[in-house]
């Protein structure tokens, strides 16, 4: 379930347009300080001058009155051009102990830094973050006294989720309120049960969590993004934690923290930390940008770690698979034994050693392509005879039908084994992550998912160093054909639909479409996928 939405980057401050309307104001600011620009104006334009006048000065004068929650040209940077979320360096970085800063400028998703003492309060959704001693003279006039001593210098709002634009699924998120006190000298009330003396990383498992698009777009490449530079020595914390995501995520997750996670709300012990990130950062759709990552980690980094943290399980599957054959095989031996396998005269290491060898054996290896299979909406319906082509071409194939419950080293272990990748657009096409570079990736476009299927896993595709090619069916190859008149706008005019919003393109093309490929049309993908298979086979043993 992919949440299609098409949304503007927010204007960056260095356009144009922008730009062209600041110096326009600074010029109607300086002609209203001559006499002469008076003599000509008339009385209306005075009034409007006037008004400008009182909200400059409001906007010079708000910092001294206003909380430092609202000193927006000191906490925030502008957004960067693909609208990641990056808290500008050059302020948080130096920001003093006791400080929060926080980013609110990104479209995707807010993000706040705490640096200092910094403890945990899940009854009241709280992070505090404790200050002794003498305070600045800001904080001293926004502070509010609230007993024993304890002085409010700080008081944010967040709600740690990746998909801020959606208001109807943020307003679902906990929201956790940072707060930054003063406290007297000597004031024990706020005593550590857990202390910890690496950062912390909070951020929320609710939202679409349950969804494999939306598990990796807005909540592991977040994380990643967000936390591989402190070499696993950061403790997560997280809102709504589900013990089946940490168990689906654990192999990542060791890779990322050498910590067990934290359930904030189930764990009402009081955890310090020095520091801490509320909220996670992200880039693109399935995509970690070099430009804005510490030593220019990109997402083949990213998979990279997907093979580090699957690699011993895939092992251990790849073991019980050869014990699997070898067994059988051993019966099949002892079933005959008057044949050439296993002459009567040879000693059980022997054959035993024969019986490995043979397992081990490896043909001239044929192009592997899995299917990734649907059963119900947007299945193909004619896979088989899909399937009886593809190995007519060439390709060993393996249909693939993986569900809520399918281990992701298994799944991780058939597509990194493999060389193409077949399936129609949905949520099952985030597994194009666990493709090795260089591997062919075809997704079978159906009516109505042009624009999401190009940018949720086309692009995203390119950028994991993929062959990307997009099979976008014909009319008479959707199952809709058979349901609508040839003229109605759900065949003809898909965008006049999905522009209706998500409800239509989810009930219309999603939950009720399957396709009938043309088989002559497709096969000519599947040849030219092979074809690039073979050839960049030929040209690696060169």
């Amino acid at each position: 379930m992919v949440h299609y939405h098409r949304y503007h980057q927010p204007r960056k401050a260095s356009d144009p347009i922008i730009t062209k309307d600041e110096e326009s104001q600074q010029n109607l600011l300086m002609d209203c300080s001559t006499s002469s620009y008076y003599k000509r104006t008339r009385p209306k334009l005075l009034s409007f001058l006037f008004l400008i006048t009182f909200l400059s000065c409001c906007y010079v004068l708000a910092p001294l009155f206003l909380p430092p929650s609202f000193t927006f040209s000191l906490l925030y940077s502008p957004a960067t051009e693909n609208d990641a979320l990056v808290v500008n360096d050059s302020v948080c970085s130096s920001v003093s102990s006791g400080t929060i800063c926080c980013d609110r400028t990104g479209y995707r998703s807010d993000i706040c830094l705490m640096k200092g003492d910094i403890r945990t309060h899940s009854p009241s959704s709280s992070i505090f973050l404790y200050n002794s001693g003498i305070i600045n003279n800001v904080s001293r006039n926004v502070g509010a006294e609230e007993g024993k001593g304890d002085w409010i210098l700080q008081h944010e709002r967040i709600r740690p989720y990746t998909r801020k634009w959606e208001k109807s699924v943020m307003e679902t998120i906990d929201e956790l309120n940072l707060i930054s006190k003063r406290v007297n000298f000597g004031n024990s009330g706020h005593g550590c049960d857990v202390k910890h003396d690496v950062p912390a990383v909070f951020f929320s498992n609710g939202g679409y969590t349950g969804n494999v698009y939306h598990e990796f777009n807005d909540g592991i490449i977040p994380l990643y993004i967000t936390s591989q530079h402190f070499n696993k020595k950061v403790v997560f914390v997280i809102l709504e934690y589900h013990n089946w995501w940490i168990t689906k995520y654990g192999d990542i997750l060791s890779h990322l923290s050498d910590y067990p996670a934290i359930d904030f709300r189930g764990d009402n012990r009081t955890h310090c930390f020095p520091e801490a990130i509320v909220g996670l950062r992200i880039h693109d759709e399935l995509t970690v940008d070099s430009a804005l990552m510490q030593r220019n980690k990109s997402i083949v980094d990213f998979r990279n770690l997907l093979d580090k943290a699957y690699w011993p399980r895939i092992h251990g599957l790849i073991q019980d698979e050869e014990r699997e054959a070898q067994e059988k095989l051993r019966k099949q031996m002892s079933s005959s034994p008057s044949s050439e396998s296993e002459p009567e005269s040879e000693s059980p290491q022997k054959q035993e050693y024969i019986i490995k060898q043979k397992v081990q054996e490896n043909p001239l290896k044929k192009p592997k392509l899995v299917i990734l299979s649907r059963d119900k909406s947007r299945a193909i319906t004619n896979e088989n005879s899909m399937v009886k082509m593809a190995e007519e071409i060439g390709f060993e194939v393996e249909v693939l039908k993986p569900d809520r419950t399918t281990e992701l080293a298994k799944i991780y272990k058939s597509l990194n084994a493999s060389d193409v990748m077949i399936g129609v657009h949905g949520a099952a096409m985030t597994h194009f992550l666990f493709l090795r570079p260089g591997s062919v990736f075809i997704q079978v476009v159906l009516l109505g998912t042009t624009w999401a299927a190009e940018t949720y896993y086309g692009e995203p595709a390119r950028k994991l160093g993929l062959k990307y090619i997009g099979y976008e069916i014909q009319i008479r190859e959707s199952s809709l054909y058979e349901k609508y008149d040839k003229n109605d706008p759900v065949l003809r005019d898909p965008q006049s639909i999905t522009k209706k919003g998500w409800e239509f393109t989810k009930k219309i093309y999603l939950d009720s479409q399957n396709v009938v490929l043309d088989l002559r049309r497709f096969r000519k993908r599947l040849q030219h996928a092979y074809e690039y298979i073979v050839s960049k086979s030929n040209h690696s043993t060169e």
